[in-house]
Order: structure tokens, then sequence, then C-alpha cells
């Protein structure tokens, strides 16, 4: 039986998403740092344009190289990668370069990388590996457990590592788990953890604990003769409870002073607007003045005169929001959107769960940037310091995701080749 050429198989329509923002990115870099008085060319290596497109041609590379690959190798070697990434991780730990109060990079030459955005395809990988068993079932909880634990583990080596942002996004590593069966119940309940942290810092604990504890009575008294309700309905009171009481641990122990005012400033803008809230006051401020259509390309004067920090990495929402308005910033969305779909659609397609909880790994990495990044830009999340994939300045985010994507269309492409082990 002939077989269809690797060209045929590839999804091209993800790899043209791909090459669309990657473009997209590259001049919206160039724009945030053009000077008009010094008026740099694009292709200066001496500026973060230039820089990135070397990270653009070497991500190229990775990316076609990847489809070199024995599909096999990253189901067989996954436990290696994630065991090599956690060995890294705690070695830079010992011996990292500090930036910007974290100690997660490692200096090579006159260059950076950081491990920990490695890490994200490494864990991702992990977990694909560890599901894909007849017997391991999520609703076990041995099961679940060690499928957590193998999220926790890097979580905790970037935290110590003073980069509390990025450990966050490991988080979206539990909505593969849950489409592989881990009950909808945990997601109520994080998502119900999670508000009332928020709640947490708007109201008085004593006024929150007691409407908990009514509000338990009423459900318990509801569901008096379901034994599993109920259970579900304790624990939800306990891991609530136990949240609105940690909320002043972890913003004294846990959040460095920065961050803990950048917490509080999304509470309260003005509790510090000439410092925790300046970024964001700029952002919103630039991304406003693009108004319908924009500037012009090259004619943002928020830009120009750096009144946003970080304009290049955290914060290059704004530039495209005030050069080419909500006009290309629903277009942006609009590429991003399509993206996560067409991924999502290509991972329920899989026929190993390998596969499947792989590429929901992708999706939900993917996501999570996409969404917290422009949450931050516009003022409704935290600023925790995580980049647009495939868009903000810098190699080893744009190396890591364009490994994370390729390695999926890669398992795509031979998506009809099942491994049958078991």
């Amino acid at each position: 039986m002939r077989q269809d050429p690797l060209s045929q198989k590839i999804d091209w329509i993800s790899v043209l998403l791909f090459g669309v923002l990657v473009l997209a990115g590259w001049l919206n870099i160039y724009a945030a740092e053009y000077d008009p008085d010094i008026n740099q060319s694009i292709f200066d290596f001496g500026t973060s344009a230039g820089r990135q497109l070397v990270w653009i041609m070497a991500s190229v590379v990775i990316a076609f190289g990847l489809f070199f690959f024995d599909y096999k190798f990253f189901d067989s070697f996954a436990f290696v990668i994630y065991g090599v990434f956690m060995v890294l991780l705690l070695l830079i730990l010992v011996g990292g370069k500090e930036v910007a109060g974290s100690k997660s990079w490692v200096g090579i030459g006159g260059f950076g990388l950081q491990p920990s955005e490695f890490a994200k395809f490494a864990t991702a990988f992990a977990l694909a590996k560890y599901l894909d068993h007849p017997t391991r079932k999520l609703e076990n909880l041995n099961t679940m457990g060690i499928s957590l634990a193998i999220i926790l583990l890097p979580m905790a080596l970037i935290v110590l590592q003073g980069d509390t942002g990025t450990a966050l996004v490991f988080t979206a590593l539990v909505i593969p788990m849950f489409r592989e069966g881990m009950p909808p119940q945990l997601l109520i309940i994080g998502v119900s953890v999670f508000a009332v942290f928020i709640l947490t810092l708007l109201v008085s604990q004593t006024v929150l604990l007691a409407g908990i504890a009514i509000v338990t009575l009423l459900a318990i008294g509801l569901n008096a003769r379901n034994p599993k309700r109920l259970l579900y309905i304790v624990a939800s009171a306990v891991m609530i409870t136990l949240a609105v009481r940690s909320v002043d641990f972890i913003l004294t122990e846990v959040l460095k002073p920065h961050q803990q005012k950048r917490v509080l400033s999304l509470i309260n803008p003005n509790i510090d607007p000439l410092g925790a809230g300046w970024n964001v006051t700029q952002s919103k401020i630039a991304i406003g003045s693009g108004g319908f259509t924009g500037k012009g390309f090259l004619e943002g004067t928020q830009t120009k005169f750096d009144f946003v920090p970080e304009q290049t990495t955290d914060f290059i929402f704004c530039t495209i929001g005030e050069e080419q308005g909500w006009i290309g910033s629903i277009l942006l969305l609009g590429v991003f959107t399509a993206l996560l779909l067409r991924l999502a659609f290509l991972a329920e397609r899989q026929k190993s769960t390998f596969s499947r909880v792989f590429g929901y790994s992708v999706v939900s990495i993917i996501f999570f940037h996409f969404t917290v990044n422009i949450a931050m830009t516009i003022g409704l999340f935290p600023v925790i310091g995580i980049p647009l994939p495939f868009f903000s300045y810098g190699g080893s985010s744009l190396w890591a995701f364009t490994i994370l994507l390729f390695s999926f269309l890669k398992l795509d492409a031979h998506r009809m080749q099942v491994l049958q082990r078991w």
C-alpha cells in the first residue's frame, strides 16, 4: 500500500498560523524599539529585532528538524527528557545567572537561556507518557497523585528560582488531566478556591468565613442522603477555608515585595501609581490611544518615548494596540484563537493517549500564556512576567514554544501509526 509523503501529512494550517504570529511579533519588536532619530534597520543585529531574527531563523531550523525525528522518539525518551530538565532546574539553583530578581538563566557567551521555558514541554511529555497506560485512570487517587507530582516538581524548583510567573504556567497542565477523566468536581473546587482567594483581598476574612459556614451547612442539609456529595461539600469547604486563611501567608511569605505590590495594585491601581502600577497604567494608555484603526506602524508615541517598560517582551501587545488599534488587536486575537482551536481539533483526533495528552498540553500552555499576557496588559491580571507565545522577544521562549508546537505536529502527522505496546 502506497504511503503519502510526510509533507502531505503535516498540518500546514498550524504551520501557517505559526509563521504569521512569528512574523507579526518580529515587526512589532522592531516597532517597540524604533527611534526615528537613529532609524536603525530591522536587520541590525545590535537591536532586539535583529537578534530576534536570529532566534527566528534558528526556530525554523528546529521546527523542520523535528519533522526528521522518528515520531517514536518523543514517547520512548519522555521520562529521560523530563529527568534531564529537572536536573538542570536543580543546577540552576546553585550556579544560575540572576536576571530581574530570578535566578533562572544559564549564561552562554553574550546570550542567556532559560531552562524553565524548556521544562514546559519536558513536563508535558512526561505527563503524556505516564497517562499512556491502560491501567492508569485519573479517577484513581494514586494515578491522580502521581500525575500532579509530575507537574508540581518543576513548579517547586522554578518557585525556588524566584520565577513565580513561569511556575504558574504549569497549572495549565491540569486541563489535559480533566480531558482524560479527572473528576470535574475538582475543577469546580479549584476555581472556587481561586475566586475566594481574590475575594479575600477585597472582603474581611471574618465575613467570608461566616458566609462559607452558612453555605456549607445549607448544602449539607440539602444533600444529607447522598454520602458522595457530602464528601465533596466538606472537601470543598475545607479547601476554600484554607485558601482564605492562606492569603496573608502567601502575600507575606511566598511572594516577593514587588509581587505583593503587583497583586495589590490589581485590586487598587492607585496604591502605587508610579511603582507597581506604572507598567499597567501606561500599557492601558498606549492601547487606548490607538483607537479603532491605530496610529500607524512606527507611529506609536507611547512607544517612542519609552513610557511602557518591557515593551518588547511582557507588554508587546500594547505596541500593536497603539499602532494598529482595535482592528489590529482583534486580528491578532483571531489568529491566536484560530491556532488554539486548530490544535484542539488535532489533539482530539489523535489515536493514542500519549499524543492526545501531549496535544492538549500544548493547547493548555499556549492558552495560559496568551490569556494571562493579554490580561496583564489591560489590567485584568497581576503582572507575572510571562511572554506572548511566538510574539514576544526572546530566544528561550520562542524555541521552547517551537519545540512544543512542532513536536505535536510531528506526532499528528503519524497519528495513524499507533504504537501497540499493551
